[in-house]
């Protein structure tokens, strides 16, 4: 038996409605689904990389703006006290 991990939501019908479909294998097949509902407080947890799209949005505003102004700081100092190994 071969494992695919996929994500999905379950409408109110109770129905598993897949993000992207299946590729690579054959249809019909019978298979077995194992379904991982999040604990209430896994779903409140906040991912401090997940920035909000208005913020995003902003903040792409306020570049293209400073762009437009010529704002703008050379390549070679962006990198400026930056540790990259």
């Amino acid at each position: 038996m071969k494992a695919i991990e996929v994500t999905g939501k379950i409408d109110s019908q109770g129905n598993l409605i897949l993000d992207q479909p299946i590729q690579g294998t054959t249809y019909p097949h019978q298979v077995r689904v194992i379904v991982l509902v999040p604990e209430q407080e896994e779903t409140e947890e906040i991912d401090p990389d997940d920035t909000p799209i208005e913020e995003i949005k902003a903040s792409l505003r306020r570049s293209l703006q400073e762009a437009k102004e010529g704002k703008r700081i050379p390549l070679s100092q962006m990198w400026e006290g930056i540790d990259a190994e």
